[in-house]
């Protein structure tokens, strides 16, 4: 499943955001704050609300920290099976259950699964809020971890794999990136899992996990919304009080990535690749590092657009590639910045690459301008105000304040660090973290017509 936002946006926010980013210095602009209340219950579950009676409706969030990066060795994909399993029956409900109490009066549910943590989310009319407080209850203390649940989401999972890596052109290109991008550390394990592993899995497999990480003192509750506080702590106390806190202890990944000292290259075959592709990936600093908004930036003025430097550069003018792109993938421990292209036609990925290193190289030698600078910070900012329009917008960003980054108040202090940004700041980052031996360089071409050594794992759905 995908993380849903709202496509609903209201005329005076469309208008908001093309004054802002017309007109506005990012520096000018003041985020509005959430004010939230956080609490902790005797069995370790974080709980933090914020009362905003705007419409009559409620956002319901259960943030588990446990992510792919969890998953046990040789079974990768297990939080990622849960993310679906925690779908189906309870002690109290019935397969499908949270779509009926949420999609029958007007709201919806979804789930997503990341590197570092699971959450799971609703949107419905206030008056029901209860109702989804003891459904969420439900499915952290009683759910049914059974042969059937297992199988029938093992296969939903599998079969999502085979739509969103093996059938696409570039499915496997980016799966591949993430693999192989890591030496060590479990993020070298794409979160979508692997066929094989997931077949390899049994039933007490996936209870051992399940009875590890799914439980009060691994979760935070979020809710943000039109509700009366007092009539929600009672709610929350008395169905969420009563899930035990389990007595194994909580495992934490402890792998180190080793710092990486020479380049390292990386030749990838597949079939179905119409054109050839390349990436160039760089270990970054954890998500919680001031530097992490100088990247965010220098990201955007990279690959933010058609006026990005690297469309502008790869694509419009030398016609090297038909896409070109730059990612800051920031986790928890560590991150990854990738900087990527598909080839245009008849282009080889030697020729991208030099073009890649031709565009780092500028951005690491001169200062960006003054105008791709508030640019890059009004796209930014503005997405920000987009997400925070909705209850929803506004719990996710304060559950991943939370569980992401370890700090709920930067929820209200992270778009002034973003502001803070200066063109020296991009250039520092630039130059400190993206050098030669600090490089896997991998391409990706389609399956020669003759035999050779190729690496051919993924598409027998290896992890």
């Amino acid at each position: 499943m995908q993380r849903k936002f709202s496509v609903l946006v209201t005329l005076s926010i469309i208008l908001l955001v093309g004054v802002i980013t017309a007109t506005v210095s990012p520096a000018q602009v003041t985020m509005p704050r959430i004010n939230y209340r956080d609490r902790t219950l005797p069995n370790g579950l974080r709980v933090l609300t914020a009362a905003e009676h705007s419409s009559p409706t409620v956002a319901i969030q259960v943030w588990y920290k446990v992510g792919s990066k969890d998953d046990p060795e040789g079974r990768s994909g297990f939080a990622h099976l849960f993310e679906h399993m925690l779908f189906k029956g309870t002690r109290n409900m019935k397969d499908e259950m949270m779509d009926r109490l949420t999609e029958d009066v007007g709201g919806f549910n979804n789930a997503s699964t990341f590197d570092d943590f699971t959450n799971y989310y609703e949107v419905v009319p206030s008056n029901y809020l209860e109702t989804l407080i003891w459904a969420e209850a439900d499915r952290m203390g009683s759910l049914n971890v059974d042969e059937k649940n297992f199988k029938s989401e093992r296969d939903v999972v599998k079969e999502e794999f085979r739509s969103r890596v093996l059938a696409p052109p570039y499915g496997r290109f980016f799966y591949l990136i993430e693999k192989n991008s890591f030496a060590k550390h479990p993020y070298r394990r794409p979160g979508i899992g692997s066929i094989e592993e997931l077949d390899a899995a049994t039933l007490e497999d996936v209870r051992s996990f399940h009875a590890t990480f799914y439980r009060p003192d691994n979760a935070t509750l979020v809710v943000v919304g039109d509700f009366d506080q007092k009539e929600l702590d009672t709610w929350v106390d008395k169905y969420f009080g009563r899930v035990a806190k389990p007595d194994r202890p909580l495992p934490r990944v402890t792998v180190k990535e080793p710092e990486r000292v020479t380049e390292k290259r990386i030749k990838e075959y597949a079939p179905n690749v119409p054109l050839p592709a390349i990436a160039l990936t760089y270990l970054m600093p954890t998500v919680k590092s001031d530097d992490a908004y100088a990247l965010r930036v220098a990201e955007s003025i990279l690959s933010g657009g058609e006026s990005s430097r690297l469309y502008q550069s790869l694509v419009y003018q030398q016609q090297i590639a038909a896409e070109a792109f730059a990612q800051a993938d920031l986790r928890e421990d560590l991150g990854l910045f990738v900087l990527g292209a598909i080839l245009a036609s008849e282009k080889k990925p030697e020729e991208a690459e030099r073009s890649l290193l031709a565009e780092l190289k500028r951005i690491q030698d001169s200062p960006v301008t003054s105008a791709e600078l508030d640019k890059a910070k009004n796209q930014l900012i503005t997405n920000e105000f987009q997400e925070r329009e909705t209850s929803e917008g506004k719990s996710f960003a304060l559950g991943q304040a939370a569980v992401l980054f370890g700090d709920a108040t930067r929820v209200n202090t992270g778009i002034e660090k973003l502001q803070a940004v200066t063109a020296a700041d991009v250039q520092r980052v630039m130059k400190k973290y993206f050098h030669d031996n600090n490089r896997v360089v991998i391409t990706y071409e389609a399956e020669p017509t003759t035999p050779q050594t190729r690496n051919t794992n993924v598409g027998k759905g290896e992890g």
